[in-house]
């Protein structure tokens, strides 16, 4: 019997199995930030242990830092306790960080894979739960809690107990208008936000493989959202361009070593899962929510279901959920109007997608009624935006450029939508409260969110290919 791409890198990785228990696993690379990591370092102070091994870590402020004038002292005090607590911890333990005014700082999702850190075969972790988005270059990735942050970087190892193994197959081609976050939502719609809970999930399929790298970071990123423990797609000829010749990147021989590794991370062709799904690609249109949780999904050319749509069992959260948006059961989506729109996150704030926004809006002016927050992932995303006049077309066409952090997808920062407001947002989640109290939050593609800043209102990208050639990934 073949063995799959997960099995392949997590036995490589298992240091010791509990007898009817969980496993003790090997962890590459450990990825910190100021939220979830001063109680792991007070937990080890106390304790009177050192990091074990330091090289390891990777910091970056990013969740609660502010996205304007970060040259000035952050004004809140909870983030600025806890972005100085990063600064000492990672000074004491010899830990790289890359705070505010680095250039290497931005979303721990995003500097991972563009300096290079982020490699196939790896096991990585961080206490975030979009850590998942890692896995789209061919290894384990996963979120974990304070106190499993503490334990990683005491021993360098964490207890985990084998997931099932799921794959979802994406075959054909994708139409027009149709990107990568179009892709997650459907199967999000399809399968519920818990569709995949207790297993890691293997994303497959001609479409998936004809996807660039930052296109696979916003389907894995989204894979914690149904559910899953990890998402993951196998490494190829794509991946080995996009990691080739960045920062810290192999080199050489060691190159040569990694990759012939590398080429052997891939599901076997006899290989078996617990699950599969097969979708088609033709069978996805240009996706928004319209609830609560990412699983609430239509096409922009659809309605919020209607009371007969749901079971018995489902209506109150359903009803619930409506309420707090303010919204109709049978109600159309396209034409809803929106007062806000964030193009950011750990899912969609990547050079790719900052393109994908200017091609659209190039020569354009957003709605008087919108206002607009593009905030790049990381401040090598931010160069490169203005090395390339990104800048320039947002500023012309309205928007507001904004510096590198987890800005407005969750509302512990500055950057909160106000209560009652609808945000149509490129982030991950939809939550009640999660971009700020009572604020409302439809989430979409870059290039639907586009298309509602400068109307003012949802509406169906597809109809404007006419007038315009769209950059898409």
């Amino acid at each position: 019997m073949g063995k799959t791409l997960f099995e392949k890198i997590w036995e490589k990785h298992v240091v010791k199995t509990i007898d009817g228990g969980p496993s003790i696993l090997y962890i590459d690379k450990h990825f910190i930030h100021e939220v979830t990591s001063p109680q792991a370092f007070n937990g080890l102070n106390k304790r009177g242990i050192k990091v074990l091994r330091p090289h390891q870590v990777v910091a970056t402020a990013d969740h609660n830092v502010p996205t304007l004038n970060q040259h000035l002292p952050i004004k809140e005090e909870l983030s600025r306790l806890q972005v100085e607590a990063l600064k000492n911890n990672c000074a004491e333990h010899g830990i790289e960080l890359y705070g505010l005014g680095h250039p290497y700082q931005g979303i721990v999702h995003v500097i991972g894979p563009e300096l290079g850190i982020t490699q196939p075969g790896m096991t990585i972790v961080c206490g975030d739960s979009h850590t998942s988005t890692h896995g789209a270059f061919g290894n384990i990735a996963f979120g974990i809690g304070t106190s499993e942050v503490e334990m990683v970087l005491a021993t360098q190892c964490l207890m985990q107990t084998k997931p099932k193994l799921m794959r979802i197959n994406i075959e054909g081609k994708l139409n027009k208008g149709v990107v990568s976050k179009d892709i997650v939502l459907y199967i999000l719609s399809r399968i519920t936000a818990s569709g995949a809970t207790g297993y890691a999930v293997e994303f497959a399929g001609s479409a998936i493989r004809s996807l660039t790298m930052e296109a696979r970071m916003t389907i894995c990123n989204m894979s914690i959202e149904m559910g899953a423990r990890c998402g993951m797609i196998a490494p190829d000829e794509t991946t080995f361009i996009y990691i080739k010749g960045r920062k810290f990147a192999p080199t050489g021989e060691e190159w040569d070593k990694r990759l012939a590794y590398w080429k052997t991370l891939y599901s076997d062709n006899d290989a078996a899962f617990d699950k599969e799904i097969t979708i088609r690609a033709e069978d996805i249109e240009p996706m928004i929510t319209y609830g609560t949780n990412p699983g609430m999904g239509v096409g922009v050319t659809g309605h919020v279901p209607s009371l007969s749509e749901i079971d018995e069992k489902e209506k109150p959260s359903f009803e619930k959920s409506l309420a707090y948006m303010g919204l109709q059961p049978g109600a159309n989506i396209k034409g809803r109007k929106v007062d806000y729109v964030f193009i950011g996150s750990c899912t969609n704030s990547r050079i790719e997608d900052l393109r994908m926004v200017a091609s659209f809006v190039k020569g354009k002016h957003k709605a008087s009624n919108v206002e607009v927050w593009v905030v790049p992932g990381s401040k090598q995303v931010e160069k490169q935006a203005i090395e390339e006049g990104i800048d320039k077309v947002f500023s012309e066409a309205g928007f507001i450029l904004r510096q590198p952090g987890c800005s407005a997808c969750l509302g512990m920062n500055e950057d909160k939508i106000p209560a009652g407001k609808y945000c149509i947002s490129t982030s991950n989640r939809n939550f009640e409260g999660r971009q700020g109290p009572n604020a409302r939050t439809f989430l979409a593609s870059p290039l639907t969110a586009a298309l509602a800043a400068i109307t003012g209102e949802v509406g169906d990208i597809r109809e404007y290919y006419k007038e315009t050639e769209l950059v898409t990934n």
